[in-house]
């Protein structure tokens, strides 16, 4: 599964219940840098007291929004105070426009890479999505073969399944034709 190292200190939050199991957020001074699902193997430090005061507002907001989420209420996550600083211009612009699709909403790799100014870069983009540190708030399982079948996804086929189906977003299951 996915591995990144930011190198802050991060305090870990876990979100106990989703239907996709336990969440554990992972937190900065500076907001939310890392979502990873139950499973997945972070590589991060953390932090051995617990989070400054500061943080309580940005940390119940996020949970909030992933509770309006799970539940089916339709949310953009763009109140939610994000940490992406040590991402490269590009994933940070792939990053960006990934959030501006609307829930239900799918668009091709192809796609992406033109809307971020790389008609001929959809395997970067794919690179990007693979390196989102913030899956579901970031939403890069809204990102499709150009086929319409679900490409893939760094936590897994069953989630992104999962999270398209919950959103009634149109895919493509199997091979075209067959």
């Amino acid at each position: 599964m996915r591995k990144r190292s930011p190198p802050h200190t991060q305090w870990l939050v876990r979100v106990p219940e989703t239907p996709l199991g336990a969440i554990n957020l992972f937190f900065t001074i500076r907001g939310l840098a890392a979502l990873y699902f139950i499973g997945e193997t972070p590589d991060l430090i953390l932090a051995e007291n617990p989070p400054p005061a500061s943080l309580t507002p940005v940390i119940t907001a996020t949970q909030k929004e992933l509770a309006h989420y799970f539940s089916g209420t339709r949310t953009d996550f763009s109140s939610l105070i994000l940490n992406l600083e040590h991402a490269t211009p590009f994933r940070l612009r792939v990053w960006q426009e990934l959030r501006k699709i609307t829930w239900g909403t799918t668009i091709s790799y192809k796609e992406l890479a033109s809307r971020v100014g790389k008609p001929k870069g959809f395997r970067a983009v794919g690179q990007a999505n693979g390196a989102n540190p913030i899956p579901i708030i970031i939403p890069c399982h809204r990102v499709i073969a150009a086929d319409g079948s679900l490409g893939g996804y760094s936590s897994g086929l069953d989630r992104k399944r999962w999270l398209l189906e919950h959103e009634g977003a149109k895919y493509f299951e199997g091979r075209p034709g067959g």
